[in-house]
């Protein structure tokens, strides 16, 4: 899978993507990472990729010529998705991971800064995608997040793959809690289920406590679960006794 990223600072990704797992999965080419400067297509002197908005107002706009130039000239996969990364876009999540790490083979994602970005770039954007309800700098940190989420997606980046079949949104709940040794901590003892052998009351618990955790933190993840998705939910006596 190839990333192509539309930067004024290519810098800021260099350390990022050698180290943890993302770092093992391009060195072996599970994806690849491109970072190209729009201030490099810049026509005047100076190299200025950003203006003064028409109509007035503060900050400057990101210009549309060396954007336009940037993305053409990036050879296209057959598969490919143009994303602006944006605080207007579709909040990331889970689900969105796992359609992009399944369905394209290259993803183009551009990295607004200052004010804004000239409209007219949105004539090459196939999606909008935001890290959350607040406004950054710019966008190379949603980008590093995005590249993350999908690449630990792709085969071969995760030992076990079984896994992520397991983690918190995979299945519209939040994760479990995990322990390891020691069984006993500052007083603080490992649940006994987990030490019991029983498989069968370990999935259990697990799913018990996957529904007090959503509950409790995100009820809004169970609020768009179907009464099946969910199955029978215990009642807090019975999580407490456990």
């Amino acid at each position: 899978m190839q990333f192509d990223i539309i930067t004024l600072f290519p810098d800021f990704f260099s350390a990022s993507l050698q180290v943890g797992l993302l770092g093992k999965a391009l060195a072996r080419n599970i994806a690849r990472v491109n970072c190209i400067n729009p201030r490099d297509f810049a026509t005047d002197k100076h190299r200025r990729v950003d203006d003064e908005p028409y109509g007035g107002g503060v900050g400057m706009v990101l210009k549309p010529e060396p954007i336009f130039a940037a993305v053409e000239s990036i050879p296209p996969l057959p598969r490919r998705e143009v994303i602006l990364l944006t605080p207007q876009g579709e909040r990331m999540h889970q689900g969105l991971f796992r359609e992009l790490a399944a369905n394209y083979d290259q993803l183009v994602l551009i990295c607004g800064h200052y004010e804004g970005i000239d409209e007219r770039v949105m004539q090459l954007v196939t999606r909008e995608v935001s890290l959350g309800d607040f406004v950054l700098t710019g966008g190379e940190i949603p980008a590093l997040a995005l590249i993350n989420g999908v690449v630990r997606l792709r085969p071969g980046t995760v030992g076990k793959e079984e896994s992520l079949k397991a983690e918190s949104f995979e299945d519209g709940l939040l994760d479990y809690p995990h322990y390891t040794r020691p069984a006993e901590f500052r007083g603080m003892r490992v649940p006994d289920v987990l030490l019991s052998g029983n498989h069968g009351e370990i999935d259990r618990w697990r799913r018990e406590q996957q529904l007090r955790r959503t509950r409790s933190r995100r009820p809004d993840l169970l609020a768009e679960l179907s009464s099946d998705a969910i199955g029978a939910e215990p009642d807090e006596g019975e999580i407490r006794s456990r």
